[in-house]
C-alpha cells in the first residue's frame, strides 16, 4: 500500500519549534558553561535540528556526528541498529550532548549510548527533538527534550520517509490514502 504525506497536516509548528529550539539552547548554555561541550548529531535526521540549537547555544561549543541506520527506508524500525560513520573527535574527558531527531523505541539510542559511553566521556546527556514515550522498549534517559508526540511516522525539520520531506520547516506525518 502507497502512503502519502498530507502537508496540510502540521503537528508542531515553525514557530514552536524554534521557540523550543532557543529554550533548549538557553538551558544547555547554563549547565555547561565553563565545561567545553561537544554537541554530536545523529545523523541524518537530527541535522537540522542540531544547527538551529549549535546557533541559538550561548557558549563554546563544539560538533561532531556519528551516523546509524535502523530504518531501512521503511515506516518501522529494523530492530537491528547499524553504525554507518564514526566521529571524527575523540571524546574522553568531554562533556557530550547526544543530539537526536527522535527518541522512538529507544533501542538505537541505547545502543548509541552504550557505545558512546566506552569511550569514557566526563558526562554523556541526551538532547531531542520529538519524543515518542508510547513506543519505549528501552528506556533510556533524556534530559532536554522538546516535545512529547503521538505515536504516529513523523516527517520533516530533518525527519524523512525514503529522503523525502526533510525540508519541511514544520513537523508532520504520513498517513495512508
Amino acid at each position: 500500500m502507497n502512503k502519502k504525506l498530507k502537508t496540510n497536516k502540521v503537528l508542531i509548528s515553525k514557530t514552536r519549534i524554534q521557540a523550543k529550539v532557543k529554550q533548549l539552547a538557553r538551558k544547555i548554555s547554563a549547565d555547561y558553561k565553563g565545561k567545553d561541550p561537544i554537541l554530536v548529531g545523529v545523523l541524518r535526521g537530527s541535522f537540522i535540528f542540531m544547527a538551529d540549537l549549535l546557533r541559538e547555544i550561548s557558549i563554546p561549543v563544539e560538533a561532531d556526528f556519528i551516523a546509524v541506520a535502523s530504518y531501512n527506508g521503511g515506516t518501522k524500525s529494523s530492530g537491528v541498529v547499524r553504525l554507518n560513520q564514526d566521529l571524527s573527535t575523540g571524546i574522553t574527558g568531554r562533556h557530550v550532548i547526544l543530539v537526536e531527531d527522535i527518541v522512538d523505541s529507544g533501542l538505537t539510542l541505547s545502543y548509541l549510548l552504550n557505545n558512546l559511553k566506552t569511550r569514557r566521556p566526563a558526562s554523556l546527556e541526551v538532547c531531542t527533538l520529538l519524543d515518542k514515550k508510547d513506543r519505549r522498549r528501552a528506556q533510556v534517559p533524556v534530559k532536554y527534550k522538546g516535545f512529547n508526540i503521538p505515536d504516529k511516522f513523523v516527517v520533516g525539520y530533518g525527519l524523512d520517509h525514503k529522503q523525502l520531506y526533510r525540508n519541511l520547516p514544520y513537523v508532520s506525518w504520513i498517513e495512508e490514502e
